[in-house]
């Protein structure tokens, strides 16, 4: 006969062991690393906005503020001086100078000349540098780049050191070949500021497209010499087209400090009379601000430069975009 085994009433028995311990719902852990990744974010981009704010917007801010103000002297200029709002008389007063008009078109022209040198001729060094052909490529590369290295106002005055004739050993030189070239004359000032800009700017940007092209695959240019391509098909057909957006943004940033023309015809304007004091936007705003001390007006100009720079960078950036998608529905 069996006994039956009963268990005594007076041990407890531990029900609450054997359940199991709550967890967090999928939705609690989704928002909780949705916070920790906007806090390493925001604690990222702190600096870059602390930046944008105390260097872009708030001189952006008090341009536009004082572009609608003057200072104003009633009583036939012998009262006490006054701060007045205008409205948009200094716009308009900007956009009617004849002479801010030319400043305008003198940098339209600086960057139709100087934009596709600069782009094209550090495509073509990058390109050079990337197919092997010149020996010594460390020491060509740095040879390129010292000239970024000079600071603009250096880099200016040694360009006028060989731009002013008697000093000149280059204009002594071409004298004794019979060749006379006035370098600041009235139709090659402008080519001599974007030969100074050349040579400062030419060897960064050769490196920015070295680097996008030591980025592209080996085994594509492999598969094209397979192909048959030669070394110039390779590097306009292959090379050049997966490298289109370091090209373009080198060519946008070109644009935006091209605008900005200052340093080398207010340094050349000391030794050539085809230089005026308003000779570009940049120039005239200086002139408006601290030589006529109407900083009404040096507000107003400074708004309208930045309207086209922000106009042209976004209208670039817009072709591109076009450009892009009109070549993915073609494939």
């Amino acid at each position: 006969m069996t006994t039956p085994v009963t268990t005594p009433a007076s041990v407890p028995v531990n029900v609450s062991a054997a359940a199991p311990a709550p967890t967090a719902s999928p939705r609690t852990a989704r928002k909780s690393a949705r916070r920790r990744e906007l806090g390493a974010a925001g604690a990222l981009m702190t600096p870059f906005f602390i930046l944008l704010v105390t260097v872009f917007l708030i001189p952006v801010a008090t341009a536009v503020w004082l572009s609608f103000f003057s200072d104003d002297q009633p009583g036939l200029g012998f009262g006490p001086e006054r701060t007045v709002f205008v409205g948009l008389r200094s716009y308009t007063a900007v956009l009617t100078d004849p002479t801010f008009l030319s400043g305008l078109g003198t940098v339209v022209l600086y960057c139709v000349i100087y934009i596709p040198l600069m782009v094209i001729g550090a495509l073509a060094l990058a390109l050079l540098l990337d197919s092997g052909v010149v020996r010594l490529r460390s020491w060509a590369q740095l040879g390129l780049f010292l000239p970024h290295a000079v600071p603009g106002i250096i880099a200016a005055v040694i360009w006028l050191y060989l731009y002013t004739p008697g000093l000149s050993p280059v204009i002594d030189l071409l004298g004794k070949a019979d060749i006379t070239i006035d370098f600041l004359g009235v139709h090659t000032v402008v080519p001599s500021i974007v030969n100074i800009a050349l040579w400062s700017n030419l060897g960064y940007n050769m490196v920015v497209f070295y680097a996008a092209l030591q980025a592209v695959p080996r085994e594509v240019i492999e598969a094209s010499v397979v192909d048959g391509a030669g070394p110039v098909r390779t590097a306009l057909q292959i090379k050049t087209p997966l490298v289109r957006s370091s090209v373009v943004m080198v060519a946008m940033f070109t644009l935006i400090f091209a605008l900005q023309l200052f340093t080398e015809p207010m340094l050349l304007s000391q030794s050539t009379p085809m230089i005026s004091s308003r000779f570009s936007p940049s120039m005239y705003i200086y002139d408006a601000a601290f030589t006529r001390n109407n900083y009404g007006l040096a507000a107003a100009a400074s708004v309208v430069l930045l309207v086209c720079t922000i106009a042209l960078s976004y209208g670039v950036t817009r072709w591109t975009n076009r450009s892009d998608a009109a070549e993915e529905d073609a494939r």
